[in-house]
């Protein structure tokens, strides 16, 4: 299947993202910052990401924007247990500001499994509907 990057500070998100997605079938690397998320970025081909957006040093806005320099085309998944309120004077919708700046798809911890597979099911199956298979395809979904 996919080889994928989890970037997320909270061990219990990285465990329960990492079990789902290598029960589907997926390689899956695991950082607990930004910062080493870029190193295995780096060190290894990767067709999705997910990066939290709040981690202390380097956070996953920050982190997207050196990966999408890098490579504009993969396909990055945003998480976020902050809150999204319709209250236009609290704090802004963290998650829709990440779809903004180039991740393709957001999810509001917690989240189900079926939720977080149907986010991947649909960017991997773009990538590879949209053109040949190669590696670090986006999935422009």
């Amino acid at each position: 299947m996919a080889n994928i990057l989890i970037v997320d500070d909270d061990p219990a998100v990285q465990l329960t993202i990492r079990l789902i997605l290598e029960r589907a079938g997926h390689h899956v690397s695991v950082a607990g910052d930004g910062r080493t998320g870029l190193v295995l970025f780096e060190a290894s081909q990767f067709e999705l990401l997910f990066l939290d957006i709040f981690m202390p040093g380097v956070d996953g806005l920050e982190t997207m924007r050196h990966i999408r320099a890098r490579q504009p085309a993969i396909p990055i998944i945003v998480i976020s247990g902050r809150s999204v309120t319709p209250d236009a004077y609290a704090e802004p919708d963290f998650l829709k500001m990440g779809t903004k700046l180039g991740a393709v798809a957001s999810l509001q911890k917690p989240f189900r499994p079926d939720a977080l597979l149907a986010a991947v099911d649909s960017c991997l199956g773009s990538a590879q509907s949209s053109s040949p298979p190669q590696p670090n395809a986006g999935c422009g979904c």
